[in-house]
């Protein structure tokens, strides 16, 4: 009898000091789940290093998901493709910041395509049941100076000591063919389908870039500037801006157009906008997810 009552202390503090390593581990848990950031609070942190005032009228809003949701990783890309969702909820990045819209239109709602659209639905169903955010970071990007797009771009292909001080989309480099440039331009951005407009010999020294689709007005008056022999885009309507580019060419002006895809030609700024990020979002990965080039060409798939 003396024997088990003298064991029972020893039994006692061992399960008194176990009890207590459960709740400090559990409180070590709850005080880490408390100071998890969500999407919301990144967001805001974000307009405050942006450098710029923050419009109330922009697209730069959150396009699905629960912005209080915790954020465990963020996949910074150029567009929100199913392909980008996937990978980035295999690798547990469950806020994504996208610059381009989501769902189909720069508003993220496109007219005459109900919500109940197949593609639609199972892409905003995907989203919901692996809890995840997104949020477009669209107009305050651009806004930047310099541009955060054009940035990315400038750094990428190396042409930093051609960009002119007075005009950030604006070059003027070594002379070059129109071929070489497209061919050097296709390369460094990663595009397979770069189309052209224009003497392929022609040489050139002035050379604009207007990344993704600022559209034709805008273009138009870049290509018939002085200062702009070929102007770079990502993407514009073939019956706008092309044509006025090959009626250019017809009527013997040395003008010229290179169009490089949407996708590639902003890809590089969103790169740079996952190194920013990193500056000063410490608690939690942030990693680049690239979007695919959505066209391939005939002689990739032979």
């Amino acid at each position: 009898m003396q024997n088990s009552d003298q064991g029972k202390p020893h039994r006692n503090m061992s399960q008194v000091r176990a009890f207590g390593a459960i709740v400090v581990l559990f409180c070590n848990c709850a005080a880490a789940q408390k100071s998890q950031i969500t999407a919301r609070q990144l967001v805001a942190e974000i307009q405050k290093q942006v450098g710029v005032e923050w419009k109330t009228d922009t697209v730069d809003t959150f396009k699905a998901g629960n912005p209080d949701t915790p954020v465990t990783g963020v996949a910074v890309t150029m567009m929100a493709t199913m392909d980008v969702l996937q990978r980035a909820s295999a690798k547990g990045l469950n806020f994504v910041i996208t610059h381009e819209p989501t769902f189909y239109a720069h508003l993220d709602t496109p007219e005459g395509v109900p919500q109940s659209d197949p593609v639609w639905a199972e892409k905003r169903d995907f989203i919901e049941k692996h809890r995840m955010v997104v949020w477009r970071f669209h107009d305050h990007w651009h806004m930047r100076k310099p541009d955060g797009i054009e940035a990315g771009n400038v750094h990428l292909l190396g042409w930093e000591k051609f960009q002119r001080p007075d005009n950030q989309y604006l070059f003027v480099m070594p002379e070059i063919t129109l071929r070489a440039l497209a061919a050097q331009v296709a390369k460094k951005l990663d595009s397979s389908v770069v189309r052209v407009v224009g003497d392929p010999e022609m040489k050139v020294t002035k050379v604009g870039f207007s990344p993704g689709a600022a559209g034709s007005e805008r273009e138009i008056h870049a290509l018939e500037q002085d200062d702009v022999q070929v102007l770079m885009v990502g993407e514009t309507r073939e019956w706008e801006t092309v044509e006025y580019a090959a009626d250019a060419v017809s009527e013997g002006k040395k003008k010229a157009l290179i169009v490089i895809g949407h996708i590639p030609s902003e890809q590089p700024g969103m790169e740079e906008c996952a190194r920013w990020l990193k500056g000063f979002v410490k608690d939690v990965p942030i990693e680049f997810v690239a979007a695919k080039q959505p066209f391939w060409t005939l002689s990739e798939k032979k």
